[in-house]
């Protein structure tokens, strides 16, 4: 299986986000798309650099807090392994594994066209698994809704 077979890339807008936004704004675009990371490109639509929700934490724990002013550019990632379409599977999955990624932007030339999460991976290859069992079908079930939702999950209150 190739990375352009998997279907939430197929036909996904991807969503990116500037390297001179602030991290409010990056904050807003993460929890109004439901994602947990964002190519970050230039207005060419070059990728510069990729943006996640880990970063933010990071920066946050170091004791930073003026999301308002600091700016992705200031936190971002700037070494970013990427994937091509044609890509198989196994081996991108070996690679996020191999260097700890969760997110990996997939290129058609210059040009970003997905995201893949580690998440999408794990989720095609089970649904390619050939035994079809209850506790598979439970798990996409689970993994598709979203934390509140999910049995025995309990969602902090952030006030």
């Amino acid at each position: 299986m190739r990375i352009k077979d998997i279907s939430r890339i197929k036909g996904r807008e991807v969503i990116t986000i500037k390297p001179h936004a602030s991290i409010s704004e990056t904050l807003r675009q993460l929890v109004n798309n439901k994602i947990g990371a964002m190519p970050v490109c230039d207005f060419k639509g070059t990728l510069l650099g990729i943006i996640s929700e880990r970063d933010i934490i990071r920066w946050l724990h170091r004791g930073n807090t003026d999301t308002a002013r600091t700016q992705v550019k200031d936190i971002m990632t700037y070494k970013v392994f990427t994937a091509d379409p044609e890509d198989k599977l196994d081996i991108v999955l070996k690679t996020m594994t191999e260097k700890g990624i969760r997110h990996m932007p997939v290129m058609a030339g210059t040009r970003c066209v997905g995201i893949l999460s580690l998440r999408d991976v794990i989720e095609q290859q089970v649904r390619n698994t050939p035994v079809r069992t209850e506790a598979r079908e439970e798990y996409v079930a689970v993994s598709a809704a979203e934390p509140a939702k999910k049995p025995g999950v309990k969602v902090p209150s952030l006030t």
